[in-house]
């Protein structure tokens, strides 16, 4: 009897020849469409970013977060310092607005890693928390009322308003596309299979060799480098940085949260499909005010109680749908 271990899917095929064509459509944007339309797709791809980041985190490493907005600050505020302070051009700041978030983790992990289940979700809230209220007495990066970047450092991006959005929706594109390449390469390495372990058993995949501590710890830094860069991409977008827009959890992590859990937790396909639905509700809901809040929590419990798996989970299973196939599968060969 002959077996051969499968990686690509059916669906994995037709996802890729579907995957151009859209890129297509991405890069050429810019050309054929206005400000508003590439300012809303750079918002749509840091969600998508962010998104994938907390998913990496709780769909797949169990480490249920909502103070993933602590590193999306850290990193704003890197950026700030690494441009107006140490004069680092604004691009070459993002990768190391990310690198400094992620130092700024590793210790931060060997406090919140000692809490479990509620208590570690509240615990990285509180860390994001403290973070908020130091940034908020550093005045040379504009204290509790924040600053704006200077002149100088924004032309340093392009000289031209268009020039920057230019460069800004590319770069948007680039970070979106790389979080989810990242997240899929991740999933299929043996880290992957790590994590596939200790999600379905914790205790079981600790027993068979499995460092939980050292994947987890691997994974939460992963998430606050990806946090820290996009968070630098956000405030250069916005030009301006406040120690409550930086770490507001309601704007980075309730927003993303919801767009996980509505897409599908643990599948990189749910990110995506959370993100769509999510800035689909938010542009049909625009003006119902304080409705709007109500209305998206009311769509989340409901697919949360009718479809736990998520509105991707839903058709996927039905249909056996896997564009990101992470699981290897073991076909039999026909016999000669």
């Amino acid at each position: 009897m002959t077996y051969r271990i499968e990686r690509a899917t059916r669906a994995s095929r037709i996802g890729l020849w579907l995957l151009l064509p859209i890129l297509g459509a991405l890069l050429s944007l810019p050309y054929w469409t206005g400000s508003a339309d590439m300012r809303l797709v750079v918002e749509m791809a840091y969600f998508l970013a962010l998104a994938q980041m907390w998913n990496l985190l709780a769909g797949y490493a169990g480490l249920v977060s909502v103070g993933q907005q602590a590193y999306i600050g850290l990193g704003g505020y890197a950026l700030f310092a690494l441009t107006i302070l140490a004069g680092v051009p604004p691009l070459a700041a993002l990768p190391l607005a990310g690198l400094a978030a992620a130092l700024i983790a590793l210790p931060t992990a060997f406090v919140v890693f000692r809490l479990r289940g509620a208590y570690f979700a509240i615990g990285t809230w509180v860390v994001a928390e403290v973070f908020r209220l130091v940034l908020a007495q550093v005045t040379a990066l504009g204290g509790g009322t924040g600053m704006s970047l200077p002149i100088g450092i924004v032309r340093a991006v392009a000289e031209s308003r268009d020039g920057r959005e230019l460069v800004i929706y590319y770069t948007g594109i680039a970070i979106a596309i790389g979080a989810v390449a990242l997240v899929f390469l991740l999933l299929r390495s043996r880290h992957g299979l790590a994590l596939t372990a200790i999600r379905d058993a914790e205790g079981a995949a600790e027993s068979l060799g499995v460092d939980n501590f050292r994947t987890k710890l691997w994974v939460y830094l992963v998430a606050a480098f990806g946090g820290g860069m996009i968070g630098a991409l956000i405030f250069l977008q916005k030009i301006r940085i406040s120690p409550d827009a930086a770490f507001s959890v309601g704007d980075w992590t309730a927003n993303v949260i919801f767009i996980v859990v509505i897409g599908g937790i643990g599948r990189i396909e749910g990110p995506i499909v959370g993100t769509l639905v999510f800035f689909a509700l938010r542009s049909l809901l625009a003006d119902f005010g304080a409705w709007y809040m109500i209305i998206l929590g009311a769509v989340a419990v409901v697919v949360m109680l009718k479809a736990p798996q998520g509105l991707w989970g839903l058709v996927a299973e039905r249909f056996d749908l896997d564009f990101f196939p992470v699981r290897r599968r073991v076909r039999r060969l026909p016999e000669a």
